[in-house]
């Protein structure tokens, strides 16, 4: 964009008006000197971090300095990968009892269903490690890792349909609008890069799936510098990077010194924050401009590493690759990283896709937390993995002995954690012997975005934002508590 152009668009029909009556050589007498102290204060605020936390953040001394997020969008069954049930083998095709649906709302989908037949998981789970974690033969890799995990079975949310549960699990929020986890992190703590975004998004390929909405790592009502970055597959990974054709990186510098002048001059007329932001953005871009290519290059990554990913890690924009990203991001200080896979929605055909799934994205589970842990990053790294809600024990239509589908159920499902201060090698919470109801220890969604905050040395009842005559918090106005029981 010329900055002339975009700057002469940020101005009003007063402000044109009364300057247009400057003389040109005025105009330039009166530039001249502002000019050289504005490009002078410029770059001296920017040679600091380009992301400061706030002011007497971090509340207390972490045990994590950054996040991975695992975002499994569709909904895991929690009865297929982490919540064993071996009990419901015999109850195969019985009608769900009244007394364990309690009434509770279903969706649309299965409302008009005359029955709910019991669908036990035909998959065969087996105990794990020191800790003796029952995981599903779909995670074989995962398996091997349980004595590194706090896998939280109670888990529950509010909401029973895709776009409002992500929505809610990256906001704390049903409603669009609000600030997103990273943003959040990124708003608070600032980043300890200046090269790099302090919050990264991926969204890997899929077989298909729901819609992914950039609602879900939006800045929402906090600067907009805290949105998230998506960095995407290819020789393009971060779009309008890159110089136009004929325009060098000398020419693009004194272009964005002058845009930053124009910008200056703009704050110091009006006070916008949002000018800042503008400035610390565009500088922010071309820093990437190498950073970038250089994160991206895996040839300085060794094939034993590589090998800890699985297959698919050597193909751009597969989940494995991510994680290779994710855990090259966390090198790099990054403070988020947030991975979306799409396509665990499974209301039919359920035991073929969620196989797939799980094959897509167990070994580079896997390899991450490894290759963290090889490294001496998972100690203040937390990994967690989670989808927005998980799915009935009844079958949605025709139940077979080799076919089946399940629904959304948001009233308890498995989410693990890994790294940053979290206790390594326990299972939290139970469910009643349908994996439909919580029974002991429950973990409501701002339950658990209070304990990630607690990890990163951040007190969520005092992290607050105004807005709209509000003091917003991630955590809502609700009762939250951070899970000390999972913590180390």
């Amino acid at each position: 964009m010329n900055p002339c152009h975009e700057y002469l668009n940020h101005l009003t029909r007063r402000q044109f008006f009364s300057g247009a009556g400057l003389a040109m050589g005025g105009l330039a007498l009166n530039l001249l000197a502002p000019r050289l102290r504005a490009a002078g204060a410029v770059k001296e605020a920017l040679a600091a971090r380009v992301h400061p936390p706030l002011a007497g953040f971090p509340h207390f001394a972490p045990t994590a300095k950054r996040v991975i997020y695992l975002h499994m969008n569709g909904g895991p069954s929690q009865l297929d990968t982490f919540d064993h049930k071996p009990a419901l083998q015999d109850q195969f095709d019985q009608d769900l009892p009244d007394s364990i649906r309690q009434g509770q709302r279903i969706t649309t989908m299965t409302s008009g269903q005359t029955r709910f037949p019991v669908a036990p998981s035909q998959f065969k789970f087996a105990q794990h490690g020191q800790s003796g974690a029952w995981v599903s033969e779909l995670l074989p890799w995962t398996a091997k890792l349980v004595d590194d995990l706090a896998i939280v079975r109670s888990v529950h949310t509010n909401a029973i349909n895709h776009d409002p549960a992500s929505t809610f699990l990256m906001t704390g929020s049903e409603i669009p609008g609000k600030a997103s986890l990273g943003s959040w992190i990124s708003y608070g703590l600032g980043s300890e890069n200046n090269d790099l975004p302090a919050f990264v998004v991926m969204t890997p390929k899929s077989r298909g799936g729901q819609a992914l909405f950039t609602r879900m790592w939006s800045s929402g009502f906090l600067p907009t510098s805290h949105h998230g970055v998506t960095l995407r597959p290819g020789v393009d990974p971060v779009l309008f990077l890159t110089n136009p054709d004929g325009v060098d990186r000398t020419a693009r510098r004194a272009m964005l010194d002058s845009l930053s002048e124009f910008n200056q001059l703009s704050h110091n007329r009006h006070g916008d924050p949002d000018t800042l932001t503008r400035i610390a953005q565009y500088e922010m871009a071309f820093r990437m401009q190498t950073s970038v290519p250089e994160l991206t290059d895996f040839s300085s990554e060794s094939p034993a590493t590589l090998d800890l990913y699985g297959p698919s890690v050597k193909e751009p924009g597969t989940f494995a690759a991510s994680c290779v990203l994710a855990r090259r991001l966390a090198e790099r200080n990054v403070r988020v990283v947030q991975i979306l896979h799409r396509g665990w929605d499974q209301h039919s055909n359920l035991p073929k896709d969620h196989k797939q799934q799980c094959l897509e994205t167990d070994q580079a589970c896997y390899g991450l937390i490894t290759d963290l842990k090889q490294r001496g990053l998972l100690r203040d790294t937390l990994v967690v993995w989670a989808g927005e809600f998980g799915r009935t024990v009844y079958s949605q239509g025709t139940l077979t002995k080799t076919n089946h589908g399940r629904d959304h159920h948001p009233r308890c499902f498995s989410v693990w954690l890994a790294g940053g201060g979290v206790k390594p090698g326990i299972v939290y919470g139970e469910t009643d012997d349908y994996s439909y109801n919580i029974v002991k220890d429950p973990v409501s969604l701002h339950d658990l975005n209070a304990t990630l905050l607690s990890c990163l040395g951040i007190d969520h009842l005092k992290f607050t934002f105004k807005s709209q005559g509000l003091d917003q918090r991630l955590t809502g106005v609700e009762p939250a508590t951070v899970v000390k029981g999972i913590l180390a």
